[in-house]
């Protein structure tokens, strides 16, 4: 019953399949070797265009260079108030673009709208020196409340960008459960939507170390490599990165391990309504936030549950937790399986 973070399972078979067949011999390092450039061909297939893709070993180093390539002198960058990036990475993207600073975005459900977007940059007014200069905005695709912002709120955003002539990047820590949540292509999810760099996870999602940046502007990328290099992100034995990527994205299995931490997410979610429960948002990717007697949390626990406590905040009133209750963060995984969930709901209903 480990529902504490998909960041707790190992490795997807294929996965680690890969990086044995590709550990023998020898090949060139820092990105020259042929299967750098086999996955960087791959990544070309999966969003029906030429990227730019650089590997780095963590989500907060994906999220952290790539805006500190859109970085500016007094720059702000938007995002909303519950993003990894505000919450949950030590301020390091400031520290990597130089001092820009996060401008917090509020809007229900982990997701802001084009409007409440719109009303926030324009406390940055352009050519008033005593603001800064508007630079990004970045969005998390699926959000820390595990929703997902849909194609068109993502083209009504770029359009606020747009007016200002920001990029947009998209913070994908969980992008292929997204993808598979929304059923289009990752085209669709992304440049064409009008997404112009990417944070591409799949650690979360059945990797080992395996993250990526991907530019959908050639001309953007031409100096990234400094960026990475400079922040200690240039894997020497990069052909490993790329192996992990070979095989997750071999036989469509990156798709197939989504859509099973979302199917048990799902699961999850219904068998804990039918014991009188309740989420705090909707259940639309690999995360949900149940909202539990603090009984049944200690119960859970006691019975070697796995899950953390978590802030239910911006929800009605009458829906948040009362006195007695606690709102809980469940995220599945590739690895988690039906006798998990049933042995959860067991102990949750009391059966056992």
């Amino acid at each position: 019953m480990n529902f504490a973070s998909d960041n707790w399972a190992g490795a997807a078979p294929a996965v680690m399949s890969a990086l044995a067949l590709h550990n023998d011999g020898f090949s060139p390092a820092y990105g020259t070797d042929p299967l750098t450039d086999s996955v960087s061909a791959t990544f070309n297939e999966i969003f029906e265009r030429e990227v730019a893709v650089f590997f780095v070993a963590t989500g907060s180093a994906a999220n952290s260079l790539a805006l500190a390539s859109c970085a500016k002198p007094g720059g702000a960058i938007f995002c909303h108030s519950g993003a990894h990036i505000q919450v949950d990475e030590c301020n390091c993207p400031e520290f990597m673009t130089g001092g820009n600073k996060l401008l917090s975005v509020k809007g229900p459900n982990g997701r802001f709208s084009a409007d409440a977007l719109r009303e926030k940059m324009a406390q940055v007014p352009d050519g008033v020196v005593h603001h800064g200069q508007v630079a990004s905005v970045s969005i998390s695709q699926a959000t820390e409340c595990g929703t997902v912002y849909t194609l068109d709120e993502i083209g009504a955003i770029k359009d606020v960008c747009r007016s200002r002539s920001v990029p947009l990047h998209m913070d994908g820590a969980r992008f292929a459960n997204a993808l598979v949540t929304l059923g289009c292509s990752a085209a669709d999810m992304t440049w064409k939507a009008g997404v112009d760099l990417l944070s591409f996870g799949a650690t979360k999602n059945g990797c080992w170390c395996a993250e990526a940046v991907v530019f959908f502007d050639l001309d953007a990328a031409k100096s990234f490599e400094y960026f990475r290099k400079r922040g200690g992100h240039l894997f020497s034995k990069s052909r490993f990165v790329a192996a992990q990527f070979e095989g997750y994205f071999q036989d469509d299995t990156w798709l197939t391990t989504a859509s099973h931490a979302n199917g048990m997410a799902t699961r999850l979610a219904e068998g804990i309504r039918q014991a009188g429960g309740r989420t705090a948002w909707a259940v639309e990717a690999n995360e949900l936030f149940p909202i539990l007697k603090r009984s049944q949390m200690e119960a859970l626990q006691a019975a070697g549950a796995k899950l953390y406590e978590w802030p239910a905040e911006g929800l009605a009133e009458g829906h948040a937790p009362a006195s007695d209750e606690v709102c809980v963060r469940l995220v599945t995984s590739f690895a988690t399986t039906d006798e998990d969930v049933d042995a959860f709901l067991k102990v949750l209903s009391g059966t056992v």
